[in-house]
């Protein structure tokens, strides 16, 4: 039997979740760039592991493709270490929920250019992290961010031009909204492969404070190295956020 889909209050609980609690790493994310496609849940239920069910906005799933800046990352007590702290980042997502009802993220894959990053992430956290060769730029003046990433092994190249708005206010999401349901999240799931046991772990952050985002370039092959069909047509949902601060939890379950 399919878990009924989150009420807004289990969604709004997920923000308050891990609140006070000590985590275990502290993290920014910056100049990120939201692009949403529409996609039909039955494709992204049968890629998703058992244990989780494909979370919808007025009967469609989303897929979700988010290349940013990863910045001062340090374990909680310790400082940030210049080596390893800041990176760019490019992730493939989509959204679900868990037995329990409980809204957060899956993801399909996550690009990273620190190969030290990427396999702390893949032992400690389950998530198919991969290693890339990865560049951005911003421009002082124009604000314009050019951003490249190739993957070591695979293919699964991608590059995007972006800024925020010019002349554009930030905004929260309003709760039911589609921007709600797409970046108020909370919590993430992975799955040990080699155990078969599925994992969840809750992020906290003030919420997003985001805007429109002008896109001049993007591409999709990361979306289709993932194993979905490809998106169709630019994207439904645009969104960009200048940064946030991030604190990370322990994962928890390890139910198969």
């Amino acid at each position: 039997m399919v878990p009924p889909l989150p009420e807004i209050q289990d969604r709004l609980a997920q923000r308050e979740a891990k609140r006070g609690e000590s985590p275990v790493m502290y993290q920014r994310w910056s100049e990120l760039l939201f692009l949403h496609w529409s996609y039909d849940p039955l494709e992204i239920q049968q890629s998703l592991p058992a244990g989780l069910t494909v979370d919808t906005h007025d009967g469609r799933a989303w897929v979700g493709l988010f290349p940013f800046r990863m910045e001062g990352i340090r374990p909680r007590g310790l400082p940030a270490l210049p080596w390893l702290s800041a990176f760019p980042e490019m992730n493939v997502r989509t959204y679900v929920y868990d037995e329990a009802g409980r809204p957060g993220v899956w993801f399909y894959s996550l690009d990273a250019a620190r190969w030290i990053a990427v396999k702390i992430a893949r032992k400690a956290f389950h998530l198919p992290y991969h290693h890339a060769e990865m560049a951005v730029n911003r421009d002082p003046d124009s604000g314009w961010i050019d951003y490249r990433s190739r993957r070591f092994q695979g293919a699964a190249d991608a590059s995007f031009r972006y800024r925020g708005a010019t002349g554009s206010r930030e905004e929260e999401a309003v709760p039911g909204s589609l921007d709600f349901f797409l970046v108020e999240r909370y919590l993430l799931f992975s799955r040990d492969e080699s155990a078969g046991k599925l994992f969840r772990g809750n992020v906290s952050h003030p919420p997003y404070r985001f805007r429109p985002a002008e896109v001049t370039d993007f591409q999709v092959d990361p979306i289709v190295a993932a194993g979905l069909s490809v998106p169709v047509g630019r994207p439904e949902h645009v969104a960009y956020v200048e940064s946030v601060d991030v604190a990370i939890h322990p994962l928890e379950g390890g139910l198969t």
